[in-house]
Parts: structure tokens; sequence; C-alpha cells
């Protein structure tokens, strides 16, 4: 897998994280100069897969009622480009940031009846073009619309073989608007079952919510999965940008 994924992605193992979410407060990192910016878009090339992505994730009271949810890696991408990875119309709307690279991996719940991909994209763009993205993305509710959603990554042979567009049940997006970074999460079911009418995390994961994809967590896969790798991401470039304050781990809420 290391070789895979090439150097600066190598070592460092951490067998795990442990979250717990609470509202997530301004976590500003970088000064948005170019410099800045610069130094936090080369984290993913020296920052262990392990560290962005780590092999198991764990979440108190972070599913349905409070109760504690976990979820197991089952595979990661090689680094890619961003062809392919979105639906058209999410492709245009990130398009004026650019796109550097995409790194991505696939989790499945501790019950292996849900299968979440969570996607890391490195943009080009600089502080100006990020938050400006960050704030069209809350001021247009884009992501309310099932036709900007991210595209899953299957694995064959895995609780994921047959994750595709039509599995897509719940999604969440976050867009930094102090990073050249974007950071998302799509959940379906492992059993390969279509769905007709996707919900955002929040719609998902909303009291009184009775969809199939609601009733199985899908939002809480994706908003669980996609914070903790936000959170690992920031602590990395707090790292790089700060090291003589260097964190311990990825910020606890």
């Amino acid at each position: 897998m290391c070789l895979v994924l090439g150097l600066g992605l190598i070592g460092g193992a951490v067998a795990g994280a442990v979250i717990n979410h609470g509202p997530r407060a301004a976590r500003p990192v970088a000064d948005g100069s170019p410099e800045a910016f610069a130094k936090a878009r080369n984290v993913w090339r020296d920052t262990p897969v392990d560290q962005l992505f780590p092999p198991t994730v764990e979440e108190k009271g972070g599913g349905p009622g409070g109760a504690d949810r976990s979820w197991t890696r089952i595979g990661v991408a090689t680094p890619s480009g961003c062809a392919g990875a979105f639906d058209p119309l999410l492709q245009r709307v990130i398009t004026p940031v650019g796109c550097v690279r995409l790194l991505r991996a696939t989790y499945v719940d501790s019950t292996s009846s849900t299968v979440t991909t969570v996607g890391l994209l490195v943009t080009a763009g600089e502080a100006p073009a990020m938050n400006a993205l960050n704030q069209r993305w809350t001021a247009e509710h884009l992501g309310d619309r099932a036709d900007l959603l991210p595209r899953p990554v299957a694995f064959p042979g895995t609780a994921a073989a047959s994750f595709g567009d039509r599995q897509r049940g719940s999604w969440d997006v976050q867009v930094a608007a102090d990073l050249p970074f974007v950071v998302y999460a799509v959940s379906g079911f492992a059993d390969g079952r279509t769905v007709s009418a996707p919900l955002p995390a929040a719609k998902a994961d909303a009291a009184g919510a009775t969809s199939a994809s609601a009733q199985a967590g899908l939002g809480y896969d994706a908003t669980g999965l996609a914070s903790a790798v936000d959170d690992r991401l920031h602590a990395a470039v707090a790292a790089q940008l700060h090291p003589t304050t260097t964190p311990a781990g990825p910020e606890k809420h």
C-alpha cells in the first residue's frame, strides 16, 4: 500500500483514531498567505497515510440515538486527479479552485452493513478562491443538492465491491475557507442496494427522519468520517506550519 501511495505517505503508522465531535469551532491554521497555502498544500506528501486515513476510526456517541460508531478502512486509492471523481455539476462548482491531487479511502462500519468513501481534495486555489467557494457553498446550500455528489471508490473482494453511484445514500462535503482543501464523504449500503433518493447528512441525521438511509445511520457515517479526516488534516497542517506548537493528535471537540 505504501508503495502505491508514493513518497510521503509512508511510515509513522497510527493504530487508529478516536474522535468525539461536538459543535465545530473555527480553527484558523494558515494566515492566508500564498506561502502558508503552499506549505499546507504539500502536507499530503509528508503525512503518513495512516495518519490522514486511520486504519480504524471510532466516534463516541456518533451514531443514531447517541450510539458509539466505528469504521475500519478496507482500501486506499492511488492518489489521482479529479477526473470522474465527482458528479458533473459538482465538478463544475469546484473547478475554480482547481485540483492538485485527490486522496481517497473507503471504510466499512463495525456491522459490515454500510460503506463510506472519504476524500481529500488538494486544491490549487489560494485564500480568496477558497473563501469564495466556502461562502458560495454555504449561501447557496449546495451541500443539500442531490446533483452535487462526490462519487465512491469500490474495492473488489471487499464489502465495498458493489459501491457505485446508484448506491450512494448520504454525503457530507466540507469546504475549507482557510486552507486549500475540500474534505468529503459519501456513504451507502454494503449489500449493493440502490438508493433512489439520497439525503445530505444533515437531513439524514435529523430527528424523525424515517428513510432507510437515515435509519441505517448513513448520514452519521458520512459526517463522522469526513470530520475525522478533516480534524487530522488540520492537525497535520498545524504541525507543519507551527512546528514549535505541534499538536499531539487530531483535534477533539
